[in-house]
């Protein structure tokens, strides 16, 4: 296996302990016991039906909504601003659950858990995006599961992929649904509709099994060819960028990114995952593998959804530029590396299309210790 599109890769280095392996995958955090695990969060919409059972509480609650709405249209807002901590602080007082109260992606009810989520916290702000309004804490082997068995010596994965996802059901059906939203133009217009497509992308990553979903995002290629196939998966014509070529400054993308609770949502659990650090050895600073991989597809289908940037490399990129920026070009560079020099997704991808070779090797280490 090697790493990304260039440099050598020892799968060795990936024949460590059973639970340090599996921490460095993302089944396991790294300091977690295999016995004691952390209690399970609240929801969101289970804090706030706990909430609205007591008058006081829920009258609290319609009041911040009230004052937040205020506050983001009106002249006063700093003075409305000052007010809706107030009720805040009086409704967390009271109900502190709905603090550290966390949602599902892809549940039912998740666009109303997230509402609830970032009510409490008011206007959006560079801290709150430190963390993730998802429950990533609940023990999740699929990760694991869903490399397993696989081989990646085949130079035309990205087809193999496609091919798999073809031949179960629910994967092709929904990979169907995107590409011809993601195709179809508007009445009377040559351009797609964006926002079906958006929707139509997230559908399909949220209800196909990652061992399909992941595998045609992250497939391994050698040549341009796969490349191509690899970054016209999410049909980039159309979810990407528009037929203009029209670019928005970064930071203009990532405020009307904060005003939508989801992508909202989906960019601080990405900011919160993929963080990098050269402390770990999957490079994350949570030590997650897993858990960057899930946060980037997460992005995908929002105003920030980000792809591979050519057919001869795995770099990524979100389609905007930093033009404009005036005083804050340092803040927008550094928005843009967090896609085009994060180390944490970088290797987190070499992660997912090299794992296997674990297995190969563990199975042979196995074989020899019988015979």
């Amino acid at each position: 296996c090697k790493q990304q599109e260039g440099s050598e890769f020892d799968p060795a280095i990936l024949l460590v302990s059973d639970v340090n392996f599996f921490a460095f995958l993302g089944v396991l955090p790294s300091s977690a016991s295999i016995f004691n695990f952390p209690a399970p969060t609240i929801d969101c919409v289970e804090a706030h039906r706990v909430c609205s059972v007591e008058p006081t509480c829920e009258a609290l609650y319609r009041g911040l909504e009230l004052c937040a709405e205020d506050a983001a249209v009106s002249p006063q807002a700093e003075q409305l601003a000052s007010e809706c901590v107030e009720r805040r602080d009086a409704l967390l007082a009271k109900h502190p659950s709905l603090l550290t109260c966390k949602c599902q992606r892809g549940f039912r009810k998740e666009e109303l858990c997230l509402r609830i989520y970032w009510r409490v916290r008011l206007l959006p702000g560079e801290e709150e995006l430190e963390t993730s309004p998802y429950d990533d804490m609940l023990v999740d082997t699929h990760m694991a599961s869903l490399v397993a068995g696989k081989t990646h010596t085949d130079k035309h994965m990205c087809l193999k992929a496609a091919q798999d996802c073809g031949l179960y059901e629910k994967c092709g059906n929904l990979r169907s649904e995107y590409v011809l939203a993601c195709t179809k133009p508007m009445p009377g217009t040559n351009r797609c509709n964006q926002h079906k497509c958006h929707r139509s992308l997230r559908r399909f990553l949220e209800r196909v099994p990652e061992e399909y979903s992941l595998g045609v995002l992250f497939c391994r290629c050698t040549d341009t060819l796969c490349g191509e196939r690899r970054r016209k998966t999410i049909v980039p014509s159309c979810s990407y960028h528009d037929k203009e070529g029209l670019q928005l400054n970064c930071l203009h993308q990532q405020s009307f990114c904060r005003r939508d609770d989801l992508c909202r949502s989906r960019l601080a659990d990405f900011l919160n995952n993929c963080q990098p650090s050269h402390l770990t050895a999957s490079g994350c600073l949570k030590d997650s593998a897993g858990l960057c991989l899930r946060a980037y597809a997460g992005l995908i289908g929002t105003i920030m959804t980000p792809n591979y940037i050519s057919n001869s490399s795995a770099d990524v990129s979100l389609w905007c530029n930093c033009e404009g920026s005036g005083n804050q070009w340092q803040e927008c560079l550094k928005l843009q590396r967090i896609f085009t020099h994060n180390s944490c997704l970088r290797e987190s991808t070499i992660l997912f299309v090299c794992i296997p070779v674990y297995f190969q090797l563990l199975e042979l280490l196995v074989l020899d210790t019988i015979e």
